[in-house]
């Protein structure tokens, strides 16, 4: 799918063209207006007198026998109550529309605002008209006539200045990043396994330009991951830890380290999960796929930063071989901990991964990203992950990035009075409270902030936005939550550190 920036009376030209109504706005408001032929422009006020409202999600279409042009009208409710979380939308929607009605080429506005440049609405427009172009079809036959596709979009936003184009390209880099983490997420755990994460994290180096190191089981024994190595002890399939490097910042700049999450496949362990939770569980390395698919889009954006990613990747399986629940595991920190629940594996794994990346990068801001816990799925729902930090100046910034790049978080407190909770009894630190369940998320963040030593650090648990939604637009499957987050993190790491 291509993008293509136009002037808006090229637009006007097209066959067909999507325009973008609020509810009791008059069609003059609309980009393209001015420029269709004055009966096309009658045509199109009478059947909105008659057929059209603009309400939010009516969509009507209206065809002119003369030329066969087909002109769309999308409804978007009241413009007082439009924002950036329904700007993010926008192409999603039409992008949707058009693959269902089979519309190869059409002309769209990119929504630009009073009080926006050009560069950043073309950016967001094209990410998310990349993600929504989206369908996970690897293990499908085709349809016949193939599955449908978008040929080109033409997008009108007043001009064809260079800012727009500059957005677009970004943009587009950014979607595609976003949809290659969904693909790694959405492969089933049978063609996912450890080895295969770390041969995936060694194709996205050599295609994007960043460097890839792998750890074998015996190096990470050596390393003495005591939190790795017991987790992936019940796996025929071997763990790897998994480093990637992308040196392109000032050699004086600290480095900005992302650790994701890489189970590869979470059956609970003996605490074997539920039929109703372990159905989407080789989603559990969503974390890892984003740091990849984040560093990613950043080697190829060149964004003048250095950033480190750590990726822990294992297994999580039941057999006679698995780690137990009373078992004391000792980490890399020197630190123990005593496993209550098997499931809480993810923040097992991640301990030995943030104090590594603590102890040899000494990060100016770690930042993990893990679909740790369905409490903070409970605690917020379906459209916000979880946001928790140890420094209290960042959570502002922090909470801005994700408004600002469409990965939306929102802060949990990380206060000790919840230490006690997660106290070891025969361990320095237990993998799960032993009093009641109240608090999961926050339990877990806790938990994981014992293993950062000194380092400025954020975790945020992306367990509520792992998949899709049905009102988002988007295939069915995993999210890619966490790579546009990533990309507005870099760019904005110099004002955090």
């Amino acid at each position: 799918m291509k993008i293509v920036s136009v002037s808006q009376k090229e637009g006007a030209s097209k066959k067909n063209i999507f325009i973008p109504v609020f509810q009791k706005e008059p069609l003059a408001g609309g980009e393209f207006f001015s420029y269709l032929p004055e009966k096309t422009k009658k045509a199109l006020n009478e059947f909105a007198k008659k057929e059209f409202t603009g309400e939010d999600g009516e969509i009507k279409s209206l065809w002119l026998a003369e030329n066969g042009r087909r002109i769309v009208l999308f409804g978007l409710g009241e413009k007082s109550k439009w924002n950036e979380r329904k700007n993010q939308l926008w192409p999603r929607r039409i992008v949707r529309y058009a693959k269902k009605e089979k519309i190869e080429n059409f002309a769209a506005s990119l929504l630009i605002g009073p009080e926006k440049d050009e560069e950043e609405p073309a950016r967001v427009f094209s990410a998310n008209a990349v993600m929504a172009d989206f369908e996970y079809t690897r293990y499908k036959s085709a349809p016949e006539g193939g599955w449908p596709k978008i040929k080109t979009i033409f997008t009108c936003a007043g001009t064809t200045a260079a800012p727009i184009k500059a957005g677009i390209l970004e943009g587009v880099i950014i979607g595609e990043e976003v949809n290659y983490c969904r693909a790694l997420a959405n492969t089933p755990g049978g063609d996912m396994t450890p080895r295969h994460l770390a041969e995936e994290a060694r194709v996205a180096g050599r295609r994007a330009g960043f460097r890839v190191h792998v750890l074998d089981e015996k190096a990470i024994r050596k390393l003495k991951m005591g939190g790795v190595l017991g987790v992936a002890k019940g796996s025929d399939e071997k763990p790897r830890f998994i480093i990637l490097e992308y040196f392109h910042g000032p050699k004086k700049q600290k480095p900005l380290v992302l650790v994701g999450k890489g189970v590869t496949f979470d059956t609970g362990g003996l605490n074997l999960k539920p039929e109703s939770a372990i159905y989407e569980m080789h989603m559990d390395m969503s974390g890892g796929a984003a740091v990849i698919h984040g560093i990613s889009a950043i080697a190829r954006l060149k964004l003048p930063v250095n950033v480190i990613g750590l990726i822990p990747a294992v297994e999580n399986m039941p057999s006679g071989s698995s780690y137990r629940p009373g078992d004391v595991l000792k980490t890399m920190s020197g630190k123990t901990i005593e496993v209550l629940n098997t499931d809480a594996e993810g923040r097992v794994i991640l301990s030995d991964a943030l104090f590594y990346g603590a102890k040899k990068y000494k990060p100016g801001l770690m930042v993990n990203f893990a679909t740790l816990t369905g409490a903070a799925h409970v605690a917020l729902g379906n459209y916000a992950s979880a946001l928790f930090t140890n420094r209290e100046n960042l959570q502002k910034p922090l909470t801005e990035i994700g408004t600002n790049s469409g990965d939306y978080v929102w802060p949990l407190p990380l206060w000790d009075e919840y230490l006690p909770e997660i106290r070891g009894t025969f361990g320095d630190i237990a993998n799960a409270s032993r009093g009641d369940r109240w608090g999961g998320a926050i339990h877990g963040a806790k938990f994981l902030e014992q293993f950062v030593e000194e380092t400025p650090w954020a975790h945020i648990d992306i367990a509520p936005k792992m998949t899709t939604l049905e009102s988002e637009f988007l295939a069915k499957g995993a999210s890619g939550v966490g790579v546009r987050y990533i990309v507005e993190l870099a760019e904005t790491y110099t004002k955090l550190i």
